[in-house]
């Protein structure tokens, strides 16, 4: 071979694609090395204290690698939550972990969070930039958006209109304990069907759940044996847990693996296409059937306020059909996951403690008899209230919150933390804290009462947060969780199935923390030697 041939041969190899992947990868590996201690020694002068992160992986890596090495990273117990938390006994209620060359600063304590959130709304509001939750809601909606102008009149709108469809009052009982009658008759049914293996709750209780909401944004409710919808919400739950338990969380350092056609990066992309043929189907028979004079739901009243933008000029608004489409995909998705998951919780810790479970039933019996259980019975029902809300205590649904964001590099506590840098509220920690709660590891619902009996409020006791992120649907979730749970325990008694292995109470982390599948006996109570107390006639 001559000089020439051999001189075009060689610049051919070195040319070619698979030969330039490695020293490509090479570059980048050193590039993010770099940068990473360049950010750490320079704007990360004065952050709060944490564990020394990895280059390029930073702290979050021990998720990823053998647990021989992850032991450098202190984050491998029994759930992140309780890693999180533990890390608070080394390094304080405020320290710095490193997501990549991503800075994260967690606030542990119910003190340091209250005063971040509430005392310091305009720093500590806004939601930080994360590729997966990104590319899915694009930075629009009312969960994940950006804080500011735009959010705050999306917000307030929603917020206003929810009321007038019956948001926190008693008319809209009647719609949720529509729900409840469907519940009742179904787990009837099951319990002949299954007998002694017990029944798996959750597609009831998430379907009654997310008809509520639907009726409220949608006006409509469903059949729990429409199979579209059954899917549907079958897809909302396992796309939240893609997210956050399986390789797609990748996609928040490496965006384009989004775009993978296989495996759950795949799976994600169709959950999503799903969830918006759906959604965007019954907005397009809004528009077509809309009466500005009869406003059905929230949707109409979103197009009556488009309309009248649009009247005055306004061609630049945020009021527009793009926009409906997320919100009305945060609202369907956040008002049905956290609070069917609330149910859910209080359903098993109930079976885990009958002792528990009597007593709220001996209460109910005393107090509502034989009628439908109403928000009016709330006050004359201090222990049921009181288990209700120990069993959001511990199970603390959104346990650290939706990630927040400093809009600005502020000084907070002692510590600077730099714009752009992801704060996670954990609200485990607030409740599970040893200072304000006694034995806070264990299941006690008179935690809640007085000497008296009578119900205490406790200002670090925050399941749905704080400051003004704060769960814009807590009143509906907490007149769903109340009515849901009392009428089904007037109506039925509930156990574990005999012979096995008790549920663990550590739950699956998604968007929310979801019970483990579990199943339960069901059997029908009565009140005074009567009938069965189903409370079907309802």
């Amino acid at each position: 071979m001559d000089s020439l041939s051999l001189l075009e041969h060689a610049s051919n190899f070195a040319l070619s694609p698979s030969n330039m992947f490695v020293p490509l990868l090479l570059f980048l590996l050193v590039y993010h090395v770099v940068m990473f201690y360049q950010k750490q020694r320079g704007m990360y002068g004065n952050i709060p204290p944490g564990p020394k992160p990895w280059p390029v992986i930073g702290n979050f890596g021990g998720f990823f690698i053998p647990p021989a090495i992850s032991r450098r990273f202190q984050l491998l117990p029994r759930s992140v939550m309780e890693a999180l938390t533990s890390q608070a006994n080394v390094y304080g209620n405020i320290y710095s972990l490193f997501v990549g060359s991503q800075l994260l600063v967690v606030l542990n304590g119910f003190e340091v969070v209250k005063d971040a959130l509430s005392n310091h709304p305009e720093v500590f509001s806004d939601r930080p930039d994360v590729p997966a939750i990104s590319i899915l809601t694009k930075r629009k909606g009312i969960v994940f958006a950006p804080y500011g102008q735009v959010w705050r009149k999306q917000r307030k709108f929603c917020h206003s209109t929810l009321r007038n469809f019956g948001l926190g009052k008693l008319s809209l009982e009647p719609c949720i304990q529509r729900g409840l009658v469907t519940i009742k008759a179904e787990l009837l049914r099951l319990n002949k069907e299954h007998g002694d293996a017990g029944v798996n709750l959750h597609p009831l209780i998430s379907n009654a759940v997310s008809n509520v909401i639907c009726s409220m944004i949608l006006g409509q409710r469903f059949h729990p044996e429409d199979p579209e919808f059954r899917a549907i919400l079958g897809l909302m739950s396992r796309g939240l847990e893609i997210c956050i338990n399986s390789p797609a969380v990748l996609i928040n350092a490496f965006p384009l693996l989004y775009y993978l056609p296989f495996g759950v990066f795949k799976e994600l992309r169709q959950v999503e296409r799903d969830i918006t043929v759906f959604l965007k189907r019954i907005i397009t028979n809004h528009r077509k059937t809309l009466d500005p004079e009869k406003p059905r739901d929230l949707a109409d009243m979103y197009f009556i306020e488009m309309l009248a933008q649009h009247a005055a000029g306004e061609e630049n608004s945020s009021f527009n059909e793009d926009y409906l489409f997320y919100i009305i995909g945060d609202l369907f998705i956040a008002g049905t996951d956290t609070t069917t998951n609330s149910v859910l919780w209080t359903l098993l810790y109930l079976a885990l403690y009958p002792d528990v479970q009597d007593k709220v039933q001996a209460e109910i019996d005393e107090i509502v008899g034989r009628r439908v259980p109403s928000m009016t019975d709330k006050g004359s029902l201090p222990f049921t209230e009181a288990a209700i809300m120990e069993v959001q205590r511990l199970a603390v649904v959104v346990p650290l919150s939706i990630p927040h964001m400093v809009s600005e590099t502020t000084e907070f506590r002692g510590f600077t933390i730099p714009k752009g840098t992801v704060i996670l509220p954990n609200l485990y920690s607030v409740h599970r804290d040893a200072t304000v709660w006694d034995d806070p590891d264990t299941f006690n619902p008179k935690r809640f009462l007085d000497n008296d009996g009578k119900l205490l409020r406790k200002e670090f006791f925050i399941p749905f947060g704080i400051g003004r992120r704060v769960c814009m649907g807590e009143q509906l979730a907490k007149m769903e969780l109340f009515l849901t749970v009392t009428g089904l325990l007037q109506a039925f008694r509930f156990r574990l199935p005999d012979g096995k292995p008790r549920p663990s109470l550590h739950g699956r982390f998604g968007l929310t923390l979801a019970p483990s599948p579990f199943a339960l006996c069901v059997s029908t109570r009565s009140v005074d030697g009567g009938h069965p107390n189903t409370g079907l006639g309802i």
